[in-house]
């Protein structure tokens, strides 16, 4: 086989992966629909802070003991589930989904995931999504909300490097906000790359370790009904 056509073979079959993978995930959508879920996909780099924000937003959501609101999370890694188990410890059901070589979840995992359960016993499903800030730009998985969390720790020009995902996601959580004293970056800027990027992006800057601004970031998700 020539080069060429074997370079063209290999875009083909990437377009056709990314294809199926938007049509599964326009069925996934609608199974959380007929089944009243709110969901999300959170995506961000390793250790950004998906998790701890995570047990925040659950901790929150089971103090309201009005509420009711049962609660799935789908974490996906490469291998592992220490983020699953952190996550159950907070009262939340945990799924596990470890990826081995692939650097994000995609359509397939999650309908095999919501396709054999029961979702009528739940009304929220989190999908931690594989820590990367690249592939899962490639990968829609057919949720009502993403939401992107970066932290100062990745520095000033995170954004800027990784427009795709920002422009793709609903929620961007700038995370660990407690180290700006000894981090060198400037906010504001990395703010204003976000809003350039994506102008309807709602921002939030957030410390889950200290919970600075974690109570304005679930009372909006509140106020937005979505948990």
């Amino acid at each position: 086989m020539p080069k060429n056509e074997g370079f063209s073979r290999i875009i083909e079959l990437n377009e056709d992966l990314i294809k199926n993978n938007d049509l599964l995930a326009a069925e996934n959508r609608k199974t959380f629909i007929q089944n009243n879920i709110k969901s999300f996909d959170i995506v961000g780099a390793i250790g950004a802070g998906k998790t701890s924000l995570l047990e925040e937003i659950i901790k929150k959501i089971r103090q309201n003991k009005d509420n009711g609101k049962r609660i799935l999370v789908i974490n996906g890694d490469v291998a592992t589930r220490i983020d699953a188990d952190r996550i159950e410890k907070c009262g939340a059901k945990s799924i596990q989904i470890n990826t081995a070589r692939e650097c994000a979840l995609n359509s397939y995992h999650i309908s095999q995931v919501i396709n054999n359960i029961d979702l009528k016993i739940f009304d929220i499903v989190f999908i931690e999504n594989v820590g990367n800030l690249i592939c899962p730009s490639d990968f829609i998985l057919g949720v009502e909300t993403r939401m992107v969390v970066v932290s100062i720790t990745e520095g000033e020009w995170v954004i800027k490097k990784h427009p795709l995902l920002f422009k793709m996601s609903d929620i961007a959580v700038i995370n660990k906000i407690d180290l700006l004293d000894v981090v060198d970056v400037n906010l504001d800027e990395m703010i204003h790359d976000a809003e350039e990027i994506n102008p309807n992006l709602k921002i939030f800057t957030t410390s889950a370790k200290t919970g600075e601004n974690i109570d304005e970031f679930i009372n909006y998700l509140v106020a937005e009904n979505k948990i």
